[in-house]
């Protein structure tokens, strides 16, 4: 059976000490090292094919370097997006992260949690669906560290990152006033979600209650995005703009008025929220409320790395969306 190579091979053949290696190899006083020797060593180790004993690791600390991170659903751009910035930004820390998409599914949000835990997971980044209160409470009697990523619950103290949904959504409606726009429909979910629900609450405090609202059910989007944009041109006085508040519905309520050969912005200004390429490749681009991903992900992770150092630390991180300006809100002059 073949040896494995250890700490002590790679530093007998450079002429340097095991703990000089073992810096080198973690990532550890970078600025303190000579960096030809540093490359030696990876060089050495690259050629010797070593790898590290995690479980050996992992006794010796008491940490598994691994992360759960459970987002909605690991298809939709801004999950994706998400869960790319964290598993990046993790490997800086020296972690890998698991991955796990909820489905909307408060059960299979539990099970992953569960599955999670079971591997002994460092901590936890979750985007929790709703009516997932019972998972959260669990969570907090695990006394696993876990940070609640853009959704949360308001009324149960938990470290948290979000975006200030309610002044995101005042910026796009303001946006289509600024613009000429006066009758405004929202097409949103209908959800006990609070981040969603604030979404909906910027725009109608905005408008002062005038907003024509079409709700959309989460299995019946495209269904309901139809019937909310005829409801919406049926009515005697059609809306002349849409805010769509998320991009899947942004991208539903687009295909359908293209399909009724309606002009944007021309005839109906569109803004979206969140990013997604799709919005670049229509013909008319479209605006959209942006997310600071990379800040969501990276404070996530902080927060995280924080209550694992020290258990009683909580926090909540609420940070701010940008309006980017496509010609699908603007008319030209």
């Amino acid at each position: 059976m073949k040896k494995n190579v250890s700490l002590k091979d790679i530093a007998e053949q450079v002429g340097v000490s095991t703990a000089l290696v073992s810096y080198v190899l973690n990532n550890k006083l970078k600025d303190r090292i000579n960096k030809d020797v540093a490359a030696k060593i990876k060089q050495v180790a690259e050629d010797l094919n070593y790898r590290p004993n995690q479980i050996a690791r992992s006794l010796k600390v008491q940490k598994t370097f691994t992360l759960g991170l459970i987002v909605a659903d690991i298809s939709n751009p801004f999950s994706s997006q998400i869960a790319r910035i964290i598993e990046d930004e993790a490997k800086n820390y020296g972690y890998s992260v698991i991955f796990g998409s909820s489905d909307e599914s408060a059960k299979k949000t539990g099970d992953l949690i569960k599955l999670f835990l079971d591997r002994q997971v460092d901590g936890l980044i979750v985007s929790l669906p709703e009516h997932t209160e019972e998972q959260l409470r669990y969570l907090k009697k695990s006394d696993v560290p876990f940070v609640l990523i853009d959704r949360y619950y308001p009324t149960i103290p938990t470290n948290s990152v979000s975006i200030n949904n309610y002044a995101a959504s005042q910026k796009a409606v303001q946006h289509l006033l600024d613009n000429g726009r006066k009758r405004i429909g929202i097409v949103a979910y209908k959800t006990a979600l609070f981040h969603l629900n604030e979404r909906i609450r910027g725009a109608v405090d905005l408008l002062a209650g005038n907003a024509s609202i079409g709700m959309v059910g989460i299995h019946s989007i495209n269904q309901d995005v139809i019937a909310a944009i005829n409801s919406f041109l049926a009515d005697p006085q059609p809306v002349d703009s849409i805010f769509f508040t998320s991009n899947l519905l942004a991208i539903s309520g687009l295909k359908y008025i293209n399909s009724l050969g309606i002009k944007i912005p021309d005839q109906l200004a569109i803004v979206g929220f969140d990013e997604t390429d799709a919005f670049d490749l229509f013909y008319a681009p479209v605006s959209f409320m942006k997310q600071p991903l990379v800040e969501l992900g990276c404070e996530s992770l902080k927060l995280l790395f924080n209550s694992i150092e020290n258990r009683e630390s909580i926090a909540s991180i609420e940070l701010e969306a940008e309006l980017v300006v496509k010609s699908s809100s603007i008319i030209k002059k």
